[in-house]
């Protein structure tokens, strides 16, 4: 286990929610399913508690929990995309997957956990700033998933 790993508390299905990142994103892997090694409370032995895994390189822990505590925007997953195909990729499985799509290049999986798909292009314009960065900014802010063009066409003028 690392030093360092976010933990994602999940009702109880950590494991598809794992399994669900290690297919979409690369550099993705389960890497430990831990059960309980006896009854308890709200569960049985054999149980899953605990999945280790990891997303896009960052190592993660998916807690099943139980229903108290729900994913919240305040955390999210951003992934920097190189283009349009790979945004429509990682966007259209988690929308498709039981997710939903919120706004400017927000949308959320199926569990609740929020993700920022954001195209390199429109983070390059946002740094640039002056008259190019709010061209970009007010593009996006019509958008729910990013429209790599719009933000091209944008940041020209």
């Amino acid at each position: 286990m690392q030093k360092n790993t976010i933990c994602l508390w999940f009702d109880k299905d950590a494991e598809a929610a794992a399994r669900f990142y290690s297919e979409v994103f690369p550099d993705s892997a389960v890497t430990a399913v831990i059960r309980a090694p006896g009854d308890y409370p709200d569960g049985k032995q054999g149980n899953v508690l605990v999945v280790e895994f990891t997303v896009v390189g960052i190592p993660c822990m998916g807690l099943n929990g139980g229903p108290t505590f729900k994913q919240s925007e305040a955390f999210s997953f951003q992934i920097a995309t190189e283009n349009q195909e790979e945004t429509d990729r990682y966007w259209n499985a988690i929308v498709a997957n039981g997710g939903q799509e919120s706004e400017c290049g927000w949308c959320k999986d199926r569990w609740g956990l929020s993700w920022q798909i954001t195209p390199r292009v429109l983070t390059d314009a946002l740094k640039v700033g002056g008259a190019e960065a709010k061209r970009a900014f007010d593009a996006m802010m019509t958008m729910r998933k990013i429209d790599v063009a719009a933000i091209e066409a944008a940041r020209r003028g």
